[in-house]
């Protein structure tokens, strides 16, 4: 089997132009890399370079190979300089399991100078806390305590209230009077009649907020179904159409006076977000650390 230094070394010197160079390149000695490439052309059955005073010049066998091989002999360096340098620096990688939307407005902008690289999987709560019951992710933001487990933490780091948005534009004067004369028939109603964007076809978020403020379900026929909260508020934002989304997720558009709230509601939807890890499987200060980057310390 062929060394992979000899490969090396011989991309070096056709680089570099001779030995002295390509040894000073690799940091190895001159003799090392001589018999790197002694042993190469011995394994290839050809002579890949001229031997000249002070210069190396490849032959036809040498650009041959130097073409076939040089971009994967670049590429594996590279690989290896990069553990080299993350075991040497102490960074790990952490395997984060996380809503794409808390990801989105919450994190990603807050990403350098993490003292560890990321590997992000995105997916429901049931789904990312059994990936890490299954050694597959080190942490979850979970939207709920999907799994019970005596290993699994869950501490709670952010408290959602769902709202009501829409473009800022909407006209709702009609919607506001019943608001203040408490006429829920009638805010139903107007609400209703409104084109909607939904999460899921089951109208998760939607129904949720329905139960806790009519006492039923809601008589709802989404005209667009979106399964991304950020991307329905995009759409709330460049047109028409109303939604059910967390108001941590509204709070930028409604900053910048694109959405709006509509309704609050008469009775809070809030839902806790949580941290969940297995205490058994991360170290205190892992903890400590991703702590501080979620909840924005």
């Amino acid at each position: 089997m062929v060394n992979f230094e000899w490969y090396r070394t011989f991309v070096a010197i056709y680089q570099c132009g001779n030995l002295t160079k390509a040894s000073q390149e690799l940091s190895i000695s001159q003799p090392n890399a001589s018999v790197h490439l002694a042993s190469l052309e011995q394994y290839v059955g050809n002579k890949l370079f001229d031997r000249l005073p002070r210069k190396m010049i490849p032959t036809n066998h040498g650009k041959k190979l130097y073409t076939q091989i040089v971009a994967s002999v670049e590429n594996l360096s590279s690989v290896e300089r990069s553990f080299r340098k993350n075991s040497s620096n102490n960074i790990y990688t952490l395997r984060l399991g996380c809503p794409i939307e808390f990801f989105y407005t919450r994190l990603a902008g807050r990403i350098a100078g993490l003292p560890f690289h990321l590997d992000v999987t995105f997916g429901t709560a049931k789904e990312l806390v059994q990936q890490m019951i299954d050694g597959e992710l080190d942490f979850v933001i979970a939207s709920k305590k999907a799994i019970e487990n005596r290993q699994i933490v869950y501490e709670p780091i952010l408290t959602e209230n769902f709202i009501i948005v829409g473009n800022y534009g909407l006209e709702i004067e009609e919607l506001q009077k019943y608001i203040d004369v408490k006429d829920n028939d009638g805010i139903e109603n107007w609400l209703l009649d409104q084109d909607w964007y939904a999460y899921s076809s089951d109208l998760a978020f939607i129904r949720r907020f329905w139960l806790k403020n009519f006492n039923k379900r809601p008589m709802i026929d989404p005209s667009n179904v979106i399964p991304n909260l950020n991307v329905i508020l995009k759409a709330i934002e460049g047109g028409g159409g109303i939604s059910v989304v967390s108001d941590y997720l509204a709070e930028d558009f409604i900053n910048k006076g694109t959405v709006k709230t509509i309704w609050n509601g008469n009775n809070e939807t809030s839902n806790t977000l949580f941290l969940a890890y297995d205490k058994s499987k991360v170290s205190i200060d892992k903890i400590e650390e991703v702590r501080r980057w979620v909840m924005m310390d």
